[in-house]
């Protein structure tokens, strides 16, 4: 009978050590979590990991609001973006047209290429897009 209870109890508190043991090192965040910075131009942004101003990897989220669009500019590494959630209006070159932009909805990927001149944002919904890249990254706005 005693070694049925250890047995028992070392079951019922095993799933607790091993999960103590995987959590190590992970991070969970839910979008009620997210602690957006707002920009002038209404948009935001939050970084979920490391810094696009210093080396190494980086993701951060952008959130357009209905009718936000960032003005030409390039970056000077490539950046990846998918969508996740909303329909995000996307223009390349110099001509800021939001007219003449292509629409990407949840799930979709484009990639941005170091030097590439583009512009993007909402219409109609917020949009939030993923970005991801290697920092340090800098933007430069058309004239």
């Amino acid at each position: 009978m005693k070694k049925n209870i250890t047995k028992i109890f070392g079951l019922l508190f095993f799933p607790l050590l091993i999960s103590a043991d995987i959590d190590e090192g992970f991070m969970r965040i839910s979008p009620s979590e997210l602690d957006w910075i707002q920009r002038e131009s209404g948009t935001s942004y939050v970084v979920l990991t490391g810094d696009p101003q210093s080396e190494g990897l980086y993701i951060q989220r952008n959130k357009f609001p209905p009718g936000a669009f960032s003005r030409p500019h390039h970056h000077d590494q490539d950046r990846f973006v998918t969508v996740i959630s909303g329909v995000w209006y996307t223009g390349t070159g110099d001509d800021f047209n939001p007219d003449n932009t292509v629409p990407l909805g949840p799930g979709s990927y484009m990639k941005h290429p170091a030097g590439g001149v583009h512009f993007d944002g909402a219409k109609e919904g917020e949009v939030i897009v993923e970005i991801r890249g290697m920092g340090p990254v800098h933007t430069t706005f058309v004239e």
